[in-house]
């Protein structure tokens, strides 16, 4: 299973599990970042981190430590 954090810009996919600090993943899932929701890799910062993903119709920017803690299913 790819981390949310290994995909390309344009890719789509569906969330698996949400994992890492339980303080973060409380906040992912306020956010609804939740398992089995569609998100879209939008892209990265010009240095490389962090990434924005695109939730529904709200924009997200995570660090890529935190998304390499989300898992994913290309959709």
């Amino acid at each position: 299973m790819p981390a949310l954090s290994e995909l390309q810009a344009g890719q789509r996919a569906e969330v698996l599990a949400v994992t890492g600090d339980p303080p973060l993943v409380q906040r992912l899932y306020e956010f609804g970042l939740l398992e089995g929701e569609t998100v879209e890799f939008l892209g990265l910062a010009p240095l490389g981190d962090p990434i924005e993903i695109r939730l529904g119709h709200t924009r997200l920017t995570l660090r890529k430590a935190e998304a390499s803690g989300i898992s994913v299913k290309l959709v």
